[in-house]
């Protein structure tokens, strides 16, 4: 694998580039080409003949990869790409941040706020606090704070579990209710009709 980046350039830049890269370029009117950076690694400059422009590196928002072919058929994989150097005209300003929002293509714009998920809010106190008790975990420790989280969690229950058994209603006892068919009355149930009453009325 080699190692590769983007060069991007203003359209005056790469008008020079492309008359130097061509086949037609003698040897004598070549132009050096140079780019130095600074300290941070971040900011730099990028020279052509006598001409200085500012360059700044950058994160593409998305790994790129990069091919290469001897006979226009077969492609070989040669570098996963995933930083670009921008140089600038002298005037214009220097970007605020490492990460370039764009991709290379059209489709890639504004990448990083369209086809990337937000990174969620987070308390810093508490990634440091469960940072902190990863590492007390993994170097044979306890988790800090337990026992107090546990107490404190069983003292909020307390009060809210005697509430509920002070405030539960006292089962009322229903009265029975009377069995269907019967009456209360003995006098009003109506007497049983024998057999032979029957058989007297059909006749």
């Amino acid at each position: 694998m080699e190692e590769q980046f983007i060069l991007r350039v203003p359209p005056s830049v790469s008008e020079r580039i492309d008359r130097l890269l061509s086949e037609e370029a003698s040897t004598s009117d070549e132009i050096p080409l140079d780019l130095c950076f600074s300290e941070d690694g971040r900011s730099g400059t990028f020279m052509i003949g006598n001409e200085e422009f500012p360059a700044s590196l950058l994160d593409l928002p998305a790994v790129v990869e990069s091919f290469k072919t001897y006979d226009d058929c077969a492609l070989v994989k040669t570098a996963d790409i995933g930083q670009m150097i921008m140089v600038r005209e002298p005037g214009d300003p220097a970007p605020n941040t490492v990460e370039y929002r764009h991709g290379l293509t059209p489709p890639m714009k504004d990448a990083r706020k369209r086809r990337f998920r937000r990174e969620p809010d987070l308390n810093p106190e508490l990634v440091q606090r469960v940072e902190r008790d990863l590492l007390n975990i993994l170097s044979g420790g306890t988790i800090e704070n337990v026992n107090e989280q546990e107490e404190a969690a069983a003292n909020e229950n307390a009060p809210n579990e005697n509430n509920k058994v002070s405030s539960s209603p006292t089962p009322v006892e229903k009265p029975e209710a009377p069995q269907t068919g019967t009456s209360s009355n003995p006098a009003e149930a109506e007497p049983e009709r024998s057999e032979s009453e029957d058989s007297d009325d059909s006749m």
